[in-house]
């Protein structure tokens, strides 16, 4: 953190920049912060409350309360922004719930599902699965302040973001519990698997952001009724939506991946052109 540049939160999106708190200065959390750290703090309890449900064997609750945490989190920030109530007390708590919620907990849920049958391999998977997203939140803490974040600047994000990671992590699960098969629970399978979302919460491949979906005037009916029949999908079929959901995800990645490339060739071609013409213009 840059000194004189206090970190606030909770963040609404690793996408969003945060305003400045009013009353920083002023020691305990204004009544109205209450209510957006409330939210943060019942998401954290919804993460760990995931991991008692996993050990009790109740996989399809473990699930739902991971997700209900995902949907708290991108909801409380929101809020703290609406009642301009951010603080350095949410920024830490924030940070300190994603990293339970959807490090620790899908972890262990994991290990819990499937890799405890590999034990020493599948516990290195399940570890490097939580110590990845803690280093993930790390990394954005550290970057809050940093005025040159490429990615960030285009509208990008740097690698998945941790409630997706998470959400992804349990793909199997969600294929397991549609089919029924046990394949899906296979740690060979699994373990593989939790590696490569560990990776891609801390590597730096560029990844689509909020910032970037917007639909044009034309479409947004269409985009309505479309969010509409996937929340109806959801009640309906659930894991083989939410399935189909981290499908769509993973092959936005490569998508993503060649449109900042795109950028990233403007953006080297503008200082040249910019060069050559002014070496054109009267001397």
């Amino acid at each position: 953190m840059i000194e004189g540049r206090p970190r606030i939160g909770p963040k609404a999106a690793e996408d969003e920049t945060p305003l400045p708190p009013r009353g920083s200065g002023q020691r305990g959390l204004a009544m109205r912060a209450v209510v957006p750290n409330a939210i943060t703090a019942a998401a954290l309890c919804s993460g760990l409350t995931g991991i008692r449900f996993g050990i009790s064997g109740m996989w399809a609750e473990a699930v739902l309360a991971i997700i209900l945490a995902g949907v708290l989190d991108g909801i409380d920030g929101r809020i703290a922004r609406l009642l301009k109530a951010q603080s350095r007390f949410g920024a830490e708590l924030d940070s300190l719930a994603d990293s339970l919620s959807f490090g620790t907990a899908p972890a262990l849920i994991l290990f819990l599902w499937s890799l405890s049958d590999m034990t020493r391999l599948g516990w290195f998977a399940a570890l490097a699965f939580a110590v990845c997203g803690a280093l993930r939140l790390a990394r954005f803490n550290a970057q809050i302040d940093v005025t040159d974040q490429p990615h960030k600047s285009a509208g990008f994000l740097t690698g998945v973001p941790a409630p997706v990671g998470a959400g992804l992590a349990m793909l199997p699960i969600y294929l397991w519990m549609a089919t029924g098969e046990p394949i899906f629970r296979d740690p060979r399978l699994v373990a593989p698997w939790t590696a490569l979302m560990a990776f891609l919460m801390i590597s730096n491949i560029a990844t689509l952001s909020w910032t970037l979906m917007r639909p044009r005037r034309a479409v947004r009916l269409g985009v309505i009724a479309v969010v509409g029949m996937i929340f109806a999908a959801l009640l309906l079929e659930p894991w083989w939506t939410l399935a189909a959901i981290c499908i769509g995800y993973l092959a936005l990645i490569p998508y993503a991946w060649a449109r900042y490339a795109r950028v990233r060739r403007q953006r080297a071609a503008v200082p040249v052109s910019a060069h050559l013409g002014a070496d054109a213009g009267p001397h």
